[in-house]
């Protein structure tokens, strides 16, 4: 059985180990076993898939790659869940012809081609597996261990391989001004944000704002190096922590003399 351990630890302090690269997540790397034909011949068919998922949220990796011949009802496709993530379905429609099964505890799933007619392929396109990523999990690292088996109906091997799971980047707000609201052009900006990403705040054109560090609680703050010009103005913010990035959504406000105004000036 594989060590299925994941370890979580504050934020800051384990990035900072990542960063000295005492903590880095080892790739999950596709290894697949060599295979032998009726002639002795041996070859290696490799599958294998990626997918960037959210702390606490799910995402698809579509397992491709299988060239070997076309495999009948009967065979089937696993996936085992990289450590710090469980398979949440297999989305794939039955009228595919394919049946998905997951495990209770989410460690696995299982595609299984099941019509009677047709010889089954399993090269036609990807085959989606749900991954859901634990809350805990820190943007920017990969998590080891998943690994991928296609087998006949026999339960012979015919390929098998892995996915690539990086955790991603969750979007940053942008809470201050709030939409709608009305500003002096040189208001503090502030939202949320993964505690230790460098977040920038970025104008409708992608010019820089201004930029901050989000702290310990998740919040963040600056200040623009330049006042904001009157009129109606849209911003966004950008954070960047481990090598993973995610942009938020657009505010759009109003920069006025009359900031203290909660409906627009008469004309």
């Amino acid at each position: 059985m594989p060590d299925r351990t994941f370890r979580y630890g504050p934020p800051l302090l384990l990035a900072a180990a990542l960063v000295a690269g005492t903590a880095l997540l080892p790739p999950a790397i596709a290894s697949a076993a060599p295979l032998r034909t009726d002639s002795g011949k041996v070859f290696v068919r490799v599958l294998g898939g990626t997918a960037t998922i959210v702390p606490g949220r799910s995402g698809l990796v579509e397992i491709s790659g299988y060239t070997g011949a076309a495999l009948p009802a009967g065979s089937s496709l696993r996936l085992t869940a990289p450590a710090g993530a469980r398979v949440t379905g297999t989305p794939l429609a039955d009228a595919a012809g394919f049946q998905g099964s997951v495990t209770a505890d989410g460690a696995s799933g299982t595609y299984t081609y099941v019509r009677d007619s047709g010889p089954g392929s399993w090269r036609d396109s990807g085959y989606p597996f749900a991954l859901a990523v634990d809350a805990r999990a820190v943007p920017g690292t990969r998590l080891p261990g998943c690994t991928v088996v296609l087998t006949d109906a026999g339960g012979r091997r015919r390929a098998s391989g892995g996915c690539t799971v990086t955790v991603g980047m969750p979007g940053p707000t942008l809470g201050e001004p709030a939409g709608g609201t009305f500003v002096s052009g040189a208001a503090r900006l502030a939202g949320t944000s993964y505690p230790g990403a460098r977040v920038t705040v970025l104008d409708a054109a992608e010019h820089k704002v201004c930029a901050g560090v989000a702290r310990l609680d998740g919040t963040w703050s600056c200040t623009p190096n330049t006042p904001l010009p009157d009129g109606a103005n849209r911003l966004h913010a950008s954070a960047t922590f481990n090598g993973v990035s995610a942009v938020g959504e657009d505010v759009d406000f109003t920069v006025t003399a009359h900031a203290d105004r909660t409906t627009p000036p008469r004309p």
